[in-house]
């Protein structure tokens, strides 16, 4: 049985449909090619596939796609905040001169802000000025009432003093001298008051003269205890209450000027914490307006040294389906810190390619690589690892948890038509492991393993006759075989499945002498208990334009929702416009994880997703693959793939050496859970 093409299994997948519930359509037809590409020994007298042992020179090498980079650059980026929109960017590949324009970004939200910006400056700067005047008269203020309540206290504590010693004496002296001239009036009135009454005796006065004198002697008596009580009560009731009257104003006097003191002081406080507010404002309002200013001068990107543009998302990659970014244009929204536009410094290129888990074993620095280059056809250019990531590339683990790819770069030797090489042109790199001038060797379908073997089957007439081999490390195509083959043996291509389930040896296997097998997790055990541990090797995975035609069954250049095979509410996002139909800018290749999608992973599973009537088996109308495959299943002949003919995709080895994404191995490059012997190994 011959392998299909590429074109073979697109034409198979267009005249066998899935239904539209089914949206693994594309690793169930692989997964049959599979099947029957290693389960070929199902039915005896069918014709098998073979090949003959080959000795002569043996290439074991990695082959990747990537990307050609410049080996030195300059990267410019967006210093712009936020989210902006590219108003101008100057044409790709241009040769620029240091300051020439390459991007303007939208700067009109910027300029209103400016403008907005520039108002709050003046605000603050008034606010500023008002507040510093403000601190000026409340500290002046502040001055005159302490000085004001300072003179006051002065003053009652003067008064007191004053009183104590100045008034109080005074008044104290002038009642006692009142007292003293009260007592010498009294003391003449009695005198001559007695004389009268003497001469008032003698009758040389009248009654009423006597009388007068009298008068004039209690009048003066009067006047005398008068003094005296105007002295008693100026000692006894006015002193003590002016002290004490004088004695609180002074108190509070005091207790006035404190509380002026304290509260000049706090009025002060406030004051120059105002003036400092207003001046951090006014410093705020200046940076955010500087600072808007730069971001303005930004909008414009000029280059920094001579060189020829590039953008970069022409020159990125995504984890395997290239740029994740759409192109630069005119209008594109791009990000802060963002990467515009590269510039070469250098005439050398380096090739950005990714290393599938399952070879990092193999890739190592200085290994000698031949770089070929889609645009540059019938060139080939050689170079050398120079680096390999120790951690696998973050984005293609984000992408699909089960993929892991490591980032490795390859320098490009400088040869005389190196400067036909552009920036961000896809090539194919080609890293050599190791080279054998004279070696043995088969396709490495033809390799499986028997009981943890690698084993290989001999055709001998119409009869397979299964052999213990020591192998080597294997290409994309074929397996090296160090012992156990002679050069022009036939080995079968499609070696039975029931012997790559055993788990004991059986009778009828050759065991040749000499042979030593390698230990599983050494670099020359290429593959893992049963069909599996390799990767998919030279199964292309199919394009998007090759995705597009699969489904477009009538080939009228557009997809139609009875054509799609992914179900309805898939079609509804890819079809954008909403037209009914997908045509090839809306279509994308969905994401899809198989370990988790439809892959079966048991016989019942195998059975149930093919059997389409419920009878528990799987007629020729039922079966999605090619006739041929059908018969190769159909070990009695009876029409029908019944649960005991069914392959039993549990012994597949998971995971093993193979684990380049989860798709299974057919022979050669990438593979994962169900892993065929190949290329990694």
């Amino acid at each position: 049985m011959q392998m299909l093409n590429r074109d073979e299994i697109i034409k198979l997948i267009k005249e066998k449909p899935l239904h539209a519930g089914i949206a693994g359509v594309v690793i169930l037809i692989v997964f049959i090619l599979i099947l029957t590409s290693l389960f070929g020994g199902g039915k005896q007298g069918k014709a098998a596939a073979t090949a003959k042992a080959i000795k002569g020179p043996l290439r074991i090498s990695i082959i990747e796609n990537g990307t050609i980079q410049p080996k030195e650059k300059i990267i410019v980026k967006n210093e712009v905040e936020g989210n902006t929109s590219i108003i101008y960017i100057i044409d790709e590949g241009t040769i620029v001169k240091k300051g020439d324009l390459l991007v303007e970004l939208d700067s009109s939200n910027l300029t209103t802000q400016k403008m907005n910006e520039e108002t709050q400056l003046q605000n603050a700067d008034a606010g500023f000025i008002s507040a510093r005047e403000n601190l000026a008269v409340v500290e002046n203020q502040a001055k005159s009432d302490v000085d004001k309540a300072q003179l006051a206290f002065e003053f009652a504590k003067q008064d007191l003093e004053k009183y104590k010693n100045g008034e109080y004496p005074n008044q104290e002296m002038q009642a006692k001298s009142k007292i003293t001239l009260a007592e010498e009036e009294h003391k003449r009135a009695q005198e001559k008051y007695e004389w009268s009454k003497k001469l008032f005796n003698e009758k040389y006065l009248s009654q009423m003269e006597l009388d007068a004198d009298e008068l004039a002697e209690k009048q003066k008596e009067l006047n005398l205890k008068l003094a005296k009580n105007e002295l008693d009560l100026l000692s006894k009731f006015t002193y003590t209450r002016q002290i004490k009257q004088l004695e609180s104003d002074m108190s509070q006097a005091e207790m006035a000027l404190e509380r002026v003191t304290r509260k000049a002081k706090a009025d002060v406080v406030q004051a120059e914490a105002s003036l400092k507010a207003k001046e951090a404002e006014l410093k705020q309002a200046r940076d955010k307006l500087d600072k808007t200013i730069r971001q303005l001068e930004k909008t414009k990107i000029y280059s920094p040294a001579d060189g020829q543009a590039l953008y970069a998302t022409s020159t990125e990659r995504g984890p395997r389906f290239g740029s994740m970014t759409e192109p630069l244009s005119a209008g594109s929204s791009v990000r802060e810190r963002q990467e515009l536009i590269h510039l070469p410094t250098t005439a050398g290129f380096i090739a950005e390619v990714s290393i599938y888990e399952s070879s990092l074993d193999k890739v190592r620095v200085g290994l000698t690589a031949l770089i070929t280059i889609d645009s540059i056809p019938g060139e080939q250019y050689r170079g050398r690892v120079t680096s390999l990531s120790p951690v696998a590339d973050a984005m293609s683990s984000f992408m699909s948890p089960d993929l892991k790819l490591y980032p490795a770069v390859i320098e490009l030797d400088n040869s005389e038509n190196i400067n036909q090489v552009r920036s961000g042109v896809s090539c194919k790199a080609e890293i050599i492991v190791e080279q054998y001038s004279d070696a043995i060797y088969v396709p490495v379908q033809a390799v499986i393993r028997v009981d943890n073997k690698p084993t290989v089957f001999i055709a001998s007439g119409s009869s397979l006759k299964p052999r213990q081999v020591e192998i080597g490390l294997a290409n994309n195509l074929n397996i090296h075989i160090l012992k156990g083959l002679k050069e022009g043996e036939t080995v079968s291509l499609t070696p039975p499945l029931a012997y790559a389930t055993m788990t004991t040896e059986p009778e009828e296997i050759e065991i040749l002498e000499g042979i030593e097998n390698p230990p599983l997790n050494s670099s020359a055990a290429g593959t893992p208990t049963g069909p599996g541990g390799g990767n998919m090797g030279n199964m292309p995975m199919p394009s998007k334009d090759e995705m597009f035609k699969m489904s477009d069954a009538d080939g009228d250049g557009r997809i139609s929702q009875s054509e799609f095979m992914m179900g309805e509410e898939q079609f509804k996002k890819m079809d954008k416009n909403s037209d009914g139909f997908i045509d090839v800018s809306e279509f994308e290749i969905p994401a899809f994880n198989p370990n988790r999608a439809n892959m079966p992973r048991t016989k019942e599973d195998f059975i149930k997703q093919g059997d389409k009537d419920g009878d528990g088996r799987i007629s020729k109308s039922e079966f999605m693959g090619p006739e041929e495959f059908f018969g190769n299943m159909d070990i009695n002949g009876d029409g029908f793939i019944t649960l005991d003919e069914a392959p039993d995709p549990s012994s597949f080895g998971r995971g093993g050496a193979g684990g380049r994404g989860g798709m299974g191995g057919m022979p050669g490059g990438q593979g994962g859970n169900f892993g065929f012997p190949g290329g990694a190994r």
